[in-house]
């Protein structure tokens, strides 16, 4: 496979591990030279799920993946949403062992890199390897918001919370503006997002339309007032360490 080609399908790593730490030229050729296996799923698939051991690192160069984890009651909690240029499971090339399921949304086209090579350019290329960590952290932050989004805020405020961070990680991912965008998810999904019913879960969208803050049509949403969107949600979007 040609370089060229090598850089259409790697470059959304390159793009995502920039924002992080500043790369050589050489650093990136090397993340575009690694080997990969393309892999499409279908909606509901998993990607990985909870106690494999996985091989490989998935890289999203289209759609949207899910981390979530199911109780013994049936009920499935989802910590994280995954789109192009996330490595998505990239902690398991370290812990080895999946602790939860990555699971797609949408259609998802993903390239499967050998974990056994992510460890070794991260340990030999230190910007590499301190873009990786950095990708972590920013993993670790998002979660602990999450966690606070269910478990401290009323309904209302965590769907506007969970609004204005899809708007700013789709416009830094390119998937879409702060003014509007595609919700990827079903209503039972962001329902299992927020710990609430889908019922409930439509219930809150409605209200924020009521309240002339966002508009929808299917799944498009269109926000109308961002600043008194961000104060429904509590959104402060430091934890998502962007530059913006």
């Amino acid at each position: 496979m040609s370089s060229s080609s090598l850089r259409s399908v790697l470059a959304p790593m390159v793009d995502k591990l920039r924002q992080w730490r500043d790369l050589s030229e050489e650093d990136e050729a090397a993340l575009l030279a690694m080997p990969y296996r393309l892999i499409k799923y279908r909606p509901q698939e998993y990607l990985v799920r909870e106690g494999d051991t996985p091989q490989s690192t998935c890289l999203m160069l289209s759609g949207f993946s899910v981390r979530q984890k199911v109780a013994g009651n049936g009920g499935r909690q989802v910590f994280a949403i995954h789109m192009r240029g996330d490595l998505a499971d990239l902690q398991n090339s370290l812990l080895g062992r999946a602790d939860h399921n990555l699971q797609a949304v949408t259609h998802v086209e993903a390239a499967m890199i050998p974990v056994q090579l992510i460890q070794e350019i991260a340990f030999e290329r230190p910007e590499i390897g301190r873009s990786m960590w950095f990708e972590t952290l920013v993993e670790s932050s998002i979660f602990r918001e999450w966690t606070l989004n269910v478990g401290r805020r009323d309904a209302r405020s965590r769907m506007a919370h969970l609004l204005c961070e899809f708007a700013l990680r789709f416009e830094a991912a390119g998937l879409g503006r702060r003014e509007g965008y595609e919700l990827p998810m079903t209503q039972e999904q962001l329902a299992d997002s927020l710990a609430l019913t889908p019922v409930h879960t439509n219930r809150m969208l409605m209200i924020l339309a009521e309240e002339g803050l966002i508009s929808r049509e299917q799944r498009s949403v269109r926000i109308l007032d961002w600043d008194r969107l961000q104060d429904v949600g509590d959104f402060e979007p430091a934890y998502l360490h962007l530059k913006i």
